[in-house]
């Protein structure tokens, strides 16, 4: 049972990639300011369901979606919709490091100036030291603002989309498999940040480890073949799961 407000709703939501469904029905109710992981084996769903979030579908050719998803009460696939706006609200990490070729201040500097976000260089320079202080980032690299945002380890790369994210002081933060490119480490820290970052953000994740969904999230939905199996607290799903399918994909029979 969701104690929490809820921030993402979806109602019997479909999507098609040209005659191909890839996701089924999808009725879930996402909470503010947690962290819910999306698990289950490759090609169920997932991440194709957390790009219907920030609406980044809309680029593909073919695709098609029906039913209801609403942020804060508000249908996003409504044509009033401004999606500029939209994706100023729900930020997203993808699952390799992508900085720009520029330097680790441009990086995040970029999205608040294009957003006209800041009046000066003194609330641009605030805005980028803030968003590497929360991504657990200035510290290492404050010497360094004007070197290349290539010449940092992939880990410390993550961390810094990261904090290009939320620059622009997002609400929700979709992340697809955000540690699968980094070592033991650099998993560790991005970890830990999420936990920080789950107490003034909603964070949806996608994970393919099982371990890293019980350690970072509050709420875990299973996907298989395009549909939600199960969806609850994620200490009830790992414990005490309710479908013998997500048993079976928690403890390794198939996935």
């Amino acid at each position: 049972m969701l104690s929490h407000e809820v921030k993402i709703l979806t109602e019997n939501l479909n999507l098609f990639y040209g005659d191909k469904q890839a996701l089924f029905d999808i009725n879930i109710a996402l909470e503010k300011n947690k962290v819910t992981a999306l698990i289950g084996p490759s090609g169920c769903g997932k991440s194709s369901f957390l790009r219907c979030i920030n609406r980044m579908n809309d680029t593909i050719k073919d695709c098609k979606i029906t039913g209801r998803l609403y942020i804060d009460k508000r249908d996003i696939y409504n044509k009033s919709l401004d999606v500029v706006q939209l994706r100023t609200k729900v930020g997203m990490v993808f699952q390799k490091p992508n900085p720009f070729p520029k330097s680790i201040y441009e990086n995040i500097a970029y999205a608040p100036k294009i957003h006209g976000l800041v009046k000066n260089k003194k609330s641009l320079d605030k805005i980028v030291e803030n968003s590497l202080i929360k991504a657990g980032l200035f510290d290492e690299i404050k010497e360094n603002l004007y070197s290349s945002a290539l010449d940092l380890s992939g880990g410390q790369q993550q961390r810094l989309c990261i904090a290009r994210t939320i620059a622009i002081d997002p609400e929700i933060i979709l992340m697809d498999e955000p540690c699968s490119a980094l070592d033991p480490i650099a998993t560790a820290k991005i970890e830990k940040l999420i936990d920080e970052l789950s107490q003034n953000y909603t964070i949806i994740i996608v994970t393919h480890s099982m371990q890293q969904a019980a350690r970072i999230s509050q709420n875990t939905a299973f996907f298989h073949l395009g549909r939600i199996i199960e969806y609850g607290s994620t200490n009830d799903i790992f414990t005490n799961p309710q479908s013998i399918q997500t048993q079976n994909y928690i403890t390794g029979r198939f996935g």
